[in-house]
Parts: C-alpha cells; structure tokens; sequence
C-alpha cells in the first residue's frame, strides 16, 4: 500500500499557506447546528455546509489548489474525469485562470451536473459508465496532447486543498471531537484528517461510503486498491470504484475508521436535510448524515461531532423522487387502484369521494389493460397526499364506504 513518506507530508504550516493561496475565490462555509439529528442521535451534531461553497461542493478547494502553480500562457490546458463535482470545480478553476478545459464525464452523470460543466466554459466528453473509466480516458487525452491531468483525489496538491476544510472546523468548532467525512476515492476525509489531526490530534475522523460502491473497507483489510463491480447507488458523486493509491494510504494512517450505509439511509438523510436544516443535499453529501442517523457512526460523548455535508447539486428530479418515496413511506401520500363506471362523472364521483375525505389527488391514471374489467367499468390508479398515517387509514376507510374497492399498491 502506498504512503506517503514523512519528507512529502504536507504539514500543518503548508496546508494552511494553500488555503491563503486561495482564499481569494474559496468561501468559508458556514457551520449549522442540527438540534433534531442531535435529538435523535443523543449527542451534539452539526453540519459543515460544503454544499454551500462556490460550485456547489468542496471540489473547488483541490482545484484551485493544484491550479494555483500553473501558467495561463505556457499550459495547453487542462483535463480530468469526473461525476460533475470535480468537473465543475475544475471548469469554474481553469475559467478564472484562462485555462482551456476538458472533462470526461459518465454516460449517466446528472444532465443537471453535465450542463453546469459546459456553462463554465469546458468541453464535455462522455466515453464511458463510471468515474474510473472516464478518470482513465482524461489521462490517456492529457498524455497525447500534452495536457495537465487533473485526478479527482489521488494527488497531494488536490488534497492539501481539501484539507481547507478541516482548518475551517478547527476554527468554527471549539470544542469538535469527531468529524464524519463522505468518501469517494478519499481525498476529502485525508485532507479533513490531515488538517484536524495534526492540529488536534484527540479528534476522531470517520469515512462513510455508500454500501453500493464501497471499495475502502476491503482495501483497507487487504493494504491495497481493491476494485469493486459496478456502482449501484444513489450516492453518485461518491461511487468511486477503486481508492487511489495515495488516499489510501492515507486514510490508513490518520482516519479512524470507514463505514458504509445503505441508499435507504442516504434518502431519508437528503430529507431531513431539507426539512430539519433547509440545506438541499446530492446523495453523496448526504452520507455523513445517513451514518449518524441510521446508527452506523455514533454522536461523540462530549464535544461536538460534526457531519461534512460535501456537496449539494443533486438532479432536480433525483430529489423530488426521494422526497415523494419518503411521503409514501411516512404515511403522507398513497397510491391506490379502483373501478369506476365507463360513463359520464365516474370519475368525478370517485374524485368527489375522495376529496370528502380530505384528500388531495395529485395524480390520476386509467388503466384499461392488464385488469380484469367488466365492459361497462374503467380502471383508475390515483396518488393521493394525506396529512397524516392516520388520516390516510381514514380515507381509505371512506371511500370504501362510499362504494370503491381500493387496492393500496404503495
């Protein structure tokens, strides 16, 4: 497994002179209390809002970092493969230094992700499936063409900017005692470690993968990259196939321990995100959250543990379905299938009933095929939002007293 050796680890002193470096287009990122986490979790949790940083995730610390040295008029330009995060950071970097940009992004990125890359001024290419094969093609491109290869993770410039991240905790969290850190290929929570560490080296740091693609608790068993099949997780900007062979070594050294949650987890962490702290949150930063109210990761006994919300641009229509999923299972919203008569305010009888009930259809289909149906009758699926568990066990009831045979089918 690779280390990092002790004359090429980058101290506190030069983590902290890449963060003045670029100080000038890298916000500080506010520091949010989460009382209901905290209530649920038994400890003192808040949140780190990256999702909030310029781009919309951490991404534009590692990319101004290991721009910062490079020469507008001598570089021919700039290249990387990327989800979107690392893609637009990139773009939004080499943009404000007049550097050409290209970024290799997958098939199935987020179009939301791919337009944000083009509006900052890079070219586009979408060869492949996964990060790692686009993170391939940008070096194979940077080698033919002469051009700066910029890696997502696994390069000491990109982290020793990451690591802003954890010299901003240490001073907005006085008494931090735990920090819970997503992980893709790793070069966030080494950066996060490298920093808290070495300043406060009683504080624990925490990795959290998505089960769906988590190729660092084995790697770490074994000491080497160990690949992984393909991703299956809502969690995107964090499905990394392989650690790096640098990050790797590194979350070996100064993080504590990785864990991984479930899509489900990652969901219901995106809600409360938006319901309890009114921060939208992609699946990927969200992963932080998911470990510590599912149980996966506990709340530190004394002091403050801190959830690094890493990024925050989620698919506009990624986001309503998660929202929707958690109103069904919640009790808030139900779909149900029924029969109406093929004539004249069938429906209407049936939409009539259900509003009696204090239900709100916010969605109505006829189904004519694949039912049994006598030839005089339609069938009718409708999504109905309810106020609450109980209110929808009441509906259902009346309706049915009304003469509807429902199916529920959520």
């Amino acid at each position: 497994m690779s280390q990092v050796s002790v004359r090429t680890q980058p101290s506190l002193e030069e983590l902290r002179e890449v963060r003045a470096a670029i100080a000038d287009t890298v916000k500080t990122t506010p520091v949010f209390s989460l009382s209901e986490l905290s209530r649920r979790c038994g400890g003192t949790i808040a949140i780190k809002a990256e999702s909030l940083q310029r781009t919309g995730s951490f991404k534009l610390r590692g990319a101004l970092a290991k721009l910062r040295d490079l020469d507008a008029r001598s570089c021919r330009g700039v290249v990387a493969g990327s989800a979107g995060n690392h893609g637009q950071a990139l773009a939004y970097a080499a943009r404000a230094r007049g550097i050409p940009c290209t970024v290799f992004m997958p098939l199935e990125a987020p179009v939301s992700k791919v337009a944000a890359v083009e509006a900052f001024g890079a070219t586009v290419r979408r060869p492949a499936a996964t990060v790692d094969e686009c993170v391939e093609a940008a070096e194979r491109l940077a080698e033919e063409e002469g051009l700066t290869f910029v890696h997502p993770f696994d390069d000491i410039e990109v982290i020793k900017g990451q690591a802003g991240v954890g010299l901003e905790i240490d001073e907005q969290v006085p008494d931090v005692a735990q920090v819970v850190v997503p992980v893709g290929g790793g070069g966030l929570v080494s950066g996060v470690a490298l920093a808290l560490k070495q300043s406060r080296p009683g504080v624990r740091v925490v990795g959290v993968q998505a089960e769906g693609c988590a190729p660092f608790p084995e790697s770490l068993r074994e000491r080497r990259p160990v690949a992984i099949g393909t991703p299956s997780t809502i969690a995107d900007g964090i499905a990394v196939k392989r650690p790096g062979e640098l990050t790797l070594g590194l979350v070996s050294e100064w993080v504590d321990e990785v864990v991984t949650v479930d899509d489900d987890a990652i969901a219901e962490a995106m809600v409360l995100l938006v319901e309890r702290a009114k921060l939208v949150s992609e699946g990927a930063g969200a992963a932080s959250v998911a470990a510590l109210a599912s149980g996966a990761v506990a709340p530190a006994a004394d002091g403050t543990t801190v959830a690094v919300l890493s990024g925050g641009n989620v698919d506009a229509r990624v986001l309503a379905a998660v929202i929707n999923r958690h109103q069904t299972s919640i009790g808030r919203r139900t779909r149900v299938f029924t029969r109406v008569p093929d004539r004249p305010h069938g429906l209407a009888d049936l939409l009539q009933a259900v509003a009696d009930a204090g239900g709100n259809v916010i969605d109505v289909m006829h189904v004519r095929d694949g039912v049994a149906l006598n030839v005089d009758e339609t069938g009718v699926e409708l999504v109905i939002e309810t106020r609450s568990p109980g209110h929808r066990l009441e509906l259902l009831e009346r309706v049915r007293e009304a003469g509807y045979a429902l199916t529920e089918m959520s």
